[in-house]
């Protein structure tokens, strides 16, 4: 892996965990999805016709991936923000970005017929007991939040499983542009939300007022993060990629912890570095 490589994923990643921080620290309702969304549409505007400048159109098949795409993503966005508001950062997060993973392998498993190696199997197993751990294991209470936060992130998980196959095949087979169906993502996931933030209209308003920078800021690197680790797997194996990506669970639970003051930053820490160990076992196994 060269170093230029190495840095744009580790990049990503520190793009990745910040986004999700900015997000839990604003702590808004979903007129925030709409308007980081609204504002990646206006900003990626440039980069979506350099990419579409040859296209002449969309067959019935494609819309429909990308309609699907927008469905997918949305419920991603309006699920991680309300697990924000009413959970810990450096438990939602680490959380769902392990089941995500895992359940892709699974469906790929299970419904594609695909073949898992030892080495997935125990990177799954990896995942599953760092993530109970993460939240307590047995000794997890429902009345400290925790249960919550992992609900939420099992819930944000299933839709990272869910649009990771979605868009891949999109990608792959049906030879959609990755930038152009980011764009198409975030372009469709703003029409979805308008008739939400048009009825809370004094909350955006509000959230504009106090946060509009913030806003701004995860409407770049969210998608930059994406693009950016696109960009690295053209020329960077993806078995070095897919492990380097995951330090972003670490950053997260760092920034949960410790700027948030979620406490407990040693033990969550310990944890969320099993999580990463069984993802990148996963990934390159």
């Amino acid at each position: 892996m060269t170093l230029f490589g190495f840095s744009l994923v580790l990049f990503a990643a520190i793009c990745h965990a910040t986004w999700n921080f900015l997000v839990k620290r604003i702590s808004a309702g979903p007129e925030l999805v709409f308007l980081f969304s609204a504002m990646s549409t206006l900003v990626y505007l440039p980069l979506a016709v350099w990419y579409g400048r040859e296209i002449t159109g969309f067959s019935q098949v494609q819309f429909l991936f990308l309609f699907g795409t927008a469905l997918l993503h949305t419920g991603y966005f309006v699920m991680l923000q309300t697990g924000y508001r009413h959970g810990d950062l450096s438990l939602v997060y680490p959380t769902a970005r392990s089941t995500g993973p895992l359940l892709s392998v699974s469906f790929a498993v299970l419904v594609l017929g695909e073949v898992a190696s030892w080495q997935a199997i125990a990177g799954g197993v990896l995942i599953v007991f760092g993530v109970l751990m993460l939240g307590g294991g047995l000794k997890a209470r429902k009345g400290d939040g925790t249960l919550k936060s992992l609900g939420f992130g099992l819930i944000v998980g299933c839709f990272i499983g869910a649009y990771t196959v979605w868009d891949a095949y999109a990608v792959a087979q049906l030879m959609i542009a990755p930038v152009l169906m980011d764009w198409f993502s975030n372009l469709g996931r703003t029409l979805i939300m308008t008739p939400v933030a048009m009825r809370r209209r004094a909350a955006l308003r509000l959230l504009w007022q106090n946060h509009w920078h913030e806003a701004l800021l995860v409407g770049i690197i969210s998608p930059l993060a994406y693009i950016l680790v696109l960009y690295a797997m053209t020329f960077t194996p993806v078995l070095y990629v897919a492990p380097l990506r995951e330090t972003s669970v670490l950053l997260a639970v760092l920034l949960g912890a410790w700027l948030l003051r979620e406490g407990d930053l040693r033990r969550r820490l310990n944890w969320a570095a099993v999580i990463v160990a069984g993802v990148a076992l996963l990934a390159t196994g």
